[in-house]
This record gives C-alpha cells, sequence and structure tokens, in this order.
C-alpha cells in the first residue's frame, strides 16, 4: 500500500530524471517563445525588496541607484518574473498536494538536528542568493537560460555553481551523496 500524506491522497512516485529533465526544456523553450524571456527567480526578490524598500523608507529606496529604477517602473506586479515566480510556487504547491506530498518536514541528515539543519538552509540560502546577485543571475536564469542560448557565461556559471555545491557540501559534513 502506498503511503499518504496529512491530506489523505496516496504518496505518487517521483518522474524519473530524464522526464523531469524533458518537461524542464520544453517549459524553457515555450518561455522563450511566449514571452521573449528565459526562466528566472532572483529578478523578482531583488523587485520585491525595492518594492518593500519603497513602503518602509521611500526617499531611501528612490535615490538608491539600484532599487531606485525599479521602484520608478511601478508595481512588482507589473513584471512578468513576478507572475512566473508565482506561478512556480502555485504549480509546486498544486503539484505536490495532488502527488501526495505536502508536508511539513525538515529535510537533511537528521544527526545534523533540526536546528543545525535550519541554520544550513539559511546559510546556503543566504549565499546562493548572495552569489546570484553577484552573477546577475539564478541557476535558472543564468546556468538554464544561458546556457540553451549557448552562451559561455552560462556554462562557466553552472560548472562553478556545481563546484562550489561539491566544496560547500563537504566543508558543512554533508559529504558528496
Amino acid at each position: 500500500m502506498k503511503n499518504s500524506n496529512a491530506c489523505g491522497l496516496p504518496q505518487r512516485p517521483y518522474w524519473p530524471a530524464w522526464r523531469a529533465g524533458l518537461a524542464l526544456g520544453v517549459v524553457l523553450l515555450l518561455t522563450f517563445i511566449l514571452t521573449g524571456h528565459g526562466l528566472g527567480a532572483t529578478g523578482f526578490t531583488t523587485r520585491l525588496s525595492a518594492w518593500l524598500g519603497d513602503l518602509a523608507a521611500p526617499q531611501w529606496t528612490l535615490a538608491n541607484d539600484y532599487l531606485g529604477p525599479m521602484v520608478e517602473d511601478g508595481s512588482v506586479l507589473s513584471s512578468w518574473i513576478t507572475w512566473q515566480v508565482l506561478g512556480v510556487f502555485l504549480g509546486a504547491l498544486v503539484s505536490a498536494y495532488f502527488a501526495g506530498r505536502m508536508a511539513w518536514r525538515i529535510e537533511g541528515e537528521a544527526s545534523a538536528g533540526r536546528i543545525g539543519r535550519l541554520i544550513k538552509a539559511l546559510a546556503g540560502g543566504i549565499l546562493a542568493g548572495f552569489g546570484a546577485r553577484i552573477a546577475a543571475g539564478c541557476t535558472s536564469g543564468v546556468g538554464l537560460s544561458g546556457a540553451a542560448v549557448l552562451s559561455v557565461a552560462g556554462f562557466v556559471f553552472l560548472g562553478a555553481f556545481f563546484a562550489a555545491g561539491l566544496v560547500a557540501a563537504r566543508l558543512s559534513g554533508g559529504g558528496v551523496k
């Protein structure tokens, strides 16, 4: 009998990697065709930061060379990337529900303890976000979309991202699985 989640739906298996990769490739191609943009996410967090900055300290945000132009452009909701990120979130939520995989849990090695896993996840997220801003894009923006258009920067980014992940896994005690 299959496991079931808190919603009572049977847990369905994950897609094979080849099918998920093929689906991602089709989505990326359709994104280029329909919107003229590749995939990405960090642009949304930057626009969200600009919007929140405008609410909290409008004069400072407008005077900021980096955030000011985003506030002048209008609402966060006016950007295509906002709708893409919201769509990814809602799609993942619906998918997890119907696959019977909706549950609150903390991923990672149990021996690290709950707090240790949360600290590692937070540190990893902060470092990945910082790196994404330095690289002018995230793994999906610079990596996938860049490599899809045969950008040298996309391939260099992906290589550096995987190498950094292997080093970070070793240094954090997680090792390479």
